[in-house]
């Protein structure tokens, strides 16, 4: 068999098939030409979720005649004014993007810079298709219509223009993210879906993932080692099902680094429930030579020269602001909403029905009648528990979460603050103060431990055994002394002194389950965090327990000063306030 040179047009097909996958793809190197070419405004059409449609339109410096023929070759670039490859500044760099997109697709490209009459050229799948004069203002705007048309094997693996819509939107956000001093619009099958003008970056972040980050978001901006991190993260409370909403800069340039949504992932980790994902735009800063863009036609993957201290950068950065926000909670704030709130209808007592006895009306029967009635009423009443309550006898002191007044449920603490009504879940609370004090005396090393008078003999399955002996050094660590006990059996001797009096067989077989649910994927540091995590809900107060004022106010003392007490092991809050006003709305008093 031969060997042949395979001709251009198929050449940019191939290409095609690493730069162009589907419409947002091709959105996505149009938009950042765009950005190249030092546009102010970018303006976005699309129609049928860019399967038929995309068009972008910049007021960037423009290209004349010889420039735009020219940007149809393939490797042909204006961002590579030298050879070096390793200091590339720009989105674009290889050349590709537009001679793939025309060999798939119908393309025309209008450009003018300024003081220059406007030209146009056509491409129909890889085949010139005209040029001449067009009329525009100073810039470009390019069109890509009939996406895979003529081919049909890739066009059938696109999904439907609602899908594909979304992953455009996905596009624009996260280069709308990355040049907040560039005004964008977004325009889908006739309709305005997307504006944002020219803002600082924090702004754009909330204007483009969600404009409660204006209250639940924490501001990052770290430096170390000549690298720098900047961004809005969401406070643990502030979550979300999926990890959608997590966006990841290197340089400007977006990117889907798996090392950085590791770290993002660890700097969360005993904050959030597996299931839970918090809300980021974060923006790594580092010299040019300290990282490879060129690792992948799309460029969303790169490689760093230092990988863990961008690691570190990014956990100690995050958790030093998850740290600061100490007993802060997307929780704090809630709004009356009277439709959300039950109000039962006072019983109304009716005057006594005169019972008739054969024509004749019996006004004592309707009396006992009636009395019963009232008197089964007073009995349901008295069934109820009742309420124990604190005289609120002196002034309120200026305490961020209040002072206890009462407890309700034995589960919930009821606290006057100066500005409002705040409610406790005492396990919840009690649930992260330990594991922050279990968790500080580990990374001092000295974690204080309680022996048991009586070593416990825990009855297990020997695979859970099998796990619980092979940790058993992390465990220690923590305060938990087990050893092996027979096949099918462990001997604890010593529980954490924080956990105080606790359930040890359910604890031993909890942390037995985490570390099977765990398996050997994390680190160890990631396994003694959920491990002690585990452990220190057994040491909380739980819900049901009666607890004194003086100790309502110890526990909401203790939030105050600890880090992360604004929500439990899970990322659920631990309290939640009304404020005056609030409660005003709720009565009608405003």
């Amino acid at each position: 068999m031969s060997i042949r040179r395979l001709p251009s047009e198929l050449i940019n097909r191939i290409a095609a098939g690493e730069v162009v996958e589907r419409p947002a793809s091709a959105l996505k190197e149009l938009v950042e030409n765009a950005l190249d070419a030092g546009a102010q405004t970018v303006a976005i059409r699309l129609a049928a979720g860019g399967l038929d449609l995309v068009e972008v339109t910049d007021d960037g410096c423009g290209m004349g005649p010889a420039d735009m023929a020219l940007a149809l070759e393939r490797h042909a670039t204006s961002k590579l004014p030298d050879d070096h490859i390793d200091e590339v500044t720009s989105f674009g760099f290889r050349g590709e993007a537009l001679p793939s997109i025309a060999s798939v697709a119908r393309l025309t490209i209008e450009s003018r810079p300024l003081g220059m009459d406007g030209w146009r050229i056509m491409v129909d799948h890889g085949e010139r298709a005209g040029e001449g004069p067009a009329a525009l203002p100073p810039g470009t705007r390019v069109r890509v219509e009939g996406l895979f048309d003529k081919v049909p094997a890739r066009r059938k693996f696109l999904r439907s223009p609602r899908a594909e819509y979304s992953a455009c939107l996905d596009a624009v956000k996260r280069l709308a993210l990355a040049r907040p001093d560039v005004t964008f619009s977004l325009d889908h099958d006739g309709r305005r879906n997307l504006a944002v003008q020219k803002s600082d970056g924090p702004t754009r972040v909330a204007a483009l993932l969600d404009r409660d980050l204006e209250r639940h978001g924490l501001g990052i901006d770290c430096v170390r080692d000549g690298l720098r991190l900047t961004g809005v993260i969401s406070l643990p409370t502030f979550n979300r099902g999926m990890a959608d909403h997590q966006y990841l800069f290197v340089n400007s340039r977006p990117v889907k680094d798996r090392l950085l949504v590791g770290a993002l992932r660890a700097a969360y980790r005993d904050l959030l429930a597996r299931d839970r994902h918090p809300v980021a735009a974060l923006f790594v800063e580092l010299p040019a030579s300290e990282v490879d863009i060129n690792v992948h036609p799309a460029k969303t993957e790169v490689r760093f020269r230092d990988p863990a201290a961008v690691r570190g950068l990014i956990v100690g950065g995050l958790r030093a602001a998850l740290d600061e926000a100490g007993h802060r909670s997307a929780a704090r704030e809630q709004f009356a909403q009277p439709v959300a709130w039950q109000v039962e209808p006072t019983p109304t007592i009716h005057a006594p029905r005169a019972v008739d006895h054969g024509g004749l009306f019996d006004q004592r029967a309707a009396t006992s009648e009636h009395s019963a009635r009232v008197l089964d009423r007073t009995l349901d009443y008295r069934t109820l528990p009742a309420a124990r309550a604190e005289a609120a006898v002196e002034p309120v002191p200026s305490f961020p979460l209040g002072v206890a007044r009462g407890q309700v449920a034995s589960t919930y603490i009821v606290a006057e603050a100066e500005d409002g009504l705040v409610i406790v879940d005492q396990h919840a609370a009690h649930e992260r103060l330990v594991l922050e004090r279990m968790r500080r005396a580990s990374e001092g090393g000295s974690v204080a431990r309680q022996s048991l008078l009586m070593p416990d003999v825990i009855e297990l399955e020997e695979p859970d055994c099998d796990r619980l002996e092979a940790a058993a050094s992390e465990l220690g660590e923590l305060g938990l002394d087990l050893e092996r006990f027979g096949p099918t059996a462990i001997l604890v001797r010593a529980i954490p002194a924080a956990l105080g009096k606790t359930d040890v067989t359910g604890l031993v077989r909890d942390v037995a389950a985490e570390l099977s649910e765990l398996g050997t994927s994390l680190t160890i540091r990631d396994r003694l965090d959920h491990v002690a995590a585990t452990m220190a809900c057994h040491g909380s107060v739980r819900a049901g327990r009666t607890l004194s004022v003086s100790e309502m106010n110890a526990l909401l003392r203790e939030m105050e000063v600890t880090p992360h007490s604004g929500q439990c092991n899970h990322g659920r809050p631990t309290w939640v306030k009304l404020a005056h006003a609030d409660i005003e709305k709720l009565f009608g008093r405003r």
